[in-house]
């Protein structure tokens, strides 16, 4: 693939003696959106948990930019540029929304201890351009008249949003989005499509994990299949959902015409 900004080569990963991923390869190429996607316990999560540095890998390599980012802290890994969101909403419930994005810009904001301490000129410009950035994202994300509201007070739809519009404030070159339409309603959902092809007109590459096909056809440009660890099949949203090993795995005959139908 062109371009390619993450490299996932020969990943695997094996829990006392149980592969739960196994020579996992893609590329996701700068600019574009990659889903992956697989039935349950294909090890999606497992794959998101390795590029981000939550789980070590037993073997393999992860690139970002063409440099390894094995063995690094998950930290480092954001400082790098890959940023993700959760399956489950994590959040800071009682700060308000922009302080959660704030906090998500850590990385992005030095100072030294005393600066900040003694709250020096060089502090407070320092947090002033952060809270112009935060509101900006809010802003971006749709959000903005929710700047002051706690995260937790917010309807589910729109923390799906801030959990988004937080891992933005890292400056990532790579989002991973870990199921980000789960629960989500119809109207929520293409307010969520909308979003994501808002973010790569920021540049953004992105990488997704979802199980509603629709929502997966709809926006990837590639489309990398799991199951059981192993990746068992590649390409465009065509190629994937009339592949045969896929149906038979994953969408069923009854999906698959379902796509055909609304493609």
């Amino acid at each position: 693939m062109s371009d390619p900004l993450l490299e996932v080569e020969d990943l695997s990963v094996r829990f006392r003696g149980l592969t739960a991923l196994s020579g996992v390869t893609f590329t996701v190429s700068k600019g574009s959106v990659h889903g992956l996607i697989g039935p349950n316990g294909a090890g999606k999560t497992t794959a998101f948990n390795l590029i981000s540095g939550m789980t070590p890998q037993t073997s393999g390599t992860v690139r970002l930019n063409g440099t390894a980012l094995d063995g690094l802290p998950t930290y480092a890994r954001t400082a790098r540029g890959l940023a993700r969101t959760f399956q489950n909403v994590r959040m800071f419930r009682e700060m308000s929304a922009l302080e959660n994005v704030m906090a998500g810009a850590h990385l992005r904001t030095p100072g030294k201890l005393g600066a900040i301490l003694f709250r020096l000129p060089t502090f407070r410009a320092q947090e002033k351009q952060a809270v112009a950035q935060a509101r900006e994202i809010l802003s971006f994300v749709g959000l903005a008249d929710q700047a002051e509201r706690p995260g937790g007070d917010l309807a589910y739809g729109d923390q799906r949003r801030l959990e988004i519009a937080r891992a933005l404030a890292s400056d990532p070159k790579l989002l991973m989005l870990d199921e980000p339409a789960a629960g989500m309603n119809p109207s929520e959902k293409l307010g969520l499509i909308d979003l994501i092809a808002k973010l790569r007109t920021r540049g953004l590459a992105l990488l997704l994990v979802e199980h509603d096909m629709h929502f997966v056809m709809k926006l990837c440009d590639r489309i990398t299949v799991l199951n059981f660890g192993a990746k068992i099949a590649e390409g465009a949203p065509l190629d994937v959902r009339t592949n045969p090993t896929v149906i038979e795995a994953y969408l069923g005959a009854k999906v698959a015409h379902g796509l055909e139908a609304k493609a």
